[in-house]
């Protein structure tokens, strides 16, 4: 339906008159201004129904963000991570995140839609031209920006049409929910838990290659030796996680070329237990030089000495590598005497 079909007092009367000034082409404009065509009216504009009805779609998709925001919690809430779906023709995805993307993207869609056709089936499209104007705000700019505010905010009817009002302010205050509860993926706080390991009195040490426990025997002079915690599988859920923190290297040598008294208390036979993690920037430490008995960090070169403490003689490293203090149970394996007395890894503040 178009203007042309509704009787002219049905009309709604225009804000302002259209611009269809024309200027006729001359030697110094040689464009001509053609001016505005005639503005045509939508259904809305003539027919209340179709004004209505437009304002229940868009309020539908308001209302439809909303419920999708409260899908996007339930679903972060209730999906397990590890859980899998097919969804043809994609394949195998994560339910979780796939959940995730479609409410999210409802939400965020039905907004941007809603606001759209508000725009195109309510608001004025009366077709206004003005004139340029210098960039500085003028006492008289302001002015009319004041005014074409306000005119604005009562051509969007947002004050009459409360239907439309609040699915918006609901859809715009829900929606950021979703940005919120992603902050659970920041916690729990870590606690006192980057200041402990797995290693406690009695755990044995075991062979990062073997996977067997260690006796003395196993060390030889000048080897260098990677064990975890006795129960520590690399199957385990969280072994990543443990095993940043309670990797060992373990060093035998010579009695007396360890120079540190409590090096040698905390030793069993010359054989010394280290945390592998450096104390830089907590990279594996993995190489060993017999003659020195340094240990190097691949990383950044940081390098310690295990007959001294495994104290910092050469890069970065802020301070020494932890000790754990060992000994050997009745059955004549390695075992710890208690956990690292330090944190282990970077700085303090990185450690908890």
């Amino acid at each position: 339906m178009s203007s042309q079909d509704i009787p002219e007092e049905n009309l709604p009367a225009e804000q302002e008159a259209a611009h269809v000034a024309v200027s006729i082409a001359d030697e110094k404009d040689p464009f001509a201004d053609p001016g505005l065509p005639p503005h045509e009216h939508r259904i809305q504009d003539i027919d209340e129904r179709a004004a209505r009805r437009s304002e229940r779609m868009v309020a539908l998709l308001f209302t439809v963000s909303m419920l999708a925001t409260v899908g996007f919690i339930a679903a972060y809430v209730g999906i397990p991570r590890d859980k899998s779906i097919f969804v043809f023709p994609i394949g195998h995805l994560s339910a979780l995140n796939f959940t995730l993307g479609l409410t999210l993207g409802v939400a965020l869609f039905c907004i941007g839609a809603g606001a759209v056709h508000w725009a195109r089936t309510l608001m004025s499209d009366v077709e206004i031209a003005d004139e340029r104007h210098p960039i500085e705000a003028e006492p008289e700019v302001r002015a009319k920006v004041h005014a074409d505010f306000k005119q604005g905010a009562k051509e969007s009817a947002i004050g009459r049409r409360k239907l439309i009002r609040n699915t918006m302010f609901g859809a715009l205050t829900l929606v950021p929910l979703s940005g919120v509860i992603l902050l659970r993926d920041l916690g729990p706080l870590p606690g006192t838990s980057l200041r402990h390991t797995l290693w406690s009195k009695g755990k044995l040490l075991v062979n990062m290659n073997t996977n067997q426990p260690l006796r003395p025997s196993d060390v030889q002079v000048g080897s260098l030796t990677f064990a975890k915690p006795e129960g520590l599988e690399d199957t385990d859920e969280e072994f990543q996680t443990e095993i940043a923190k309670a990797a060992l290297m373990i060093v035998r040598l010579q009695p007396d070329n360890i120079k540190d008294k409590r090096e040698l208390e905390w030793s069993h036979e010359g054989i010394v237990a280290y945390s592998k993690i450096c104390t830089h920037v907590g990279c594996p430490i993995s190489l060993y030089e017999q003659q020195t008995h340094h240990v190097l960090c691949p990383c950044h070169q940081s390098t310690f000495d295990l007959s001294d403490g495994a104290r910092v003689i050469f890069g970065p490293a802020g301070h020494a590598l932890p000790q754990l203090r060992i000994g050997v149970n009745d059955e004549g394996y390695l075992q710890a005497l208690g956990d690292f007395e330090e944190p282990v890894g970077p700085a303090f503040w990185e450690r908890g």
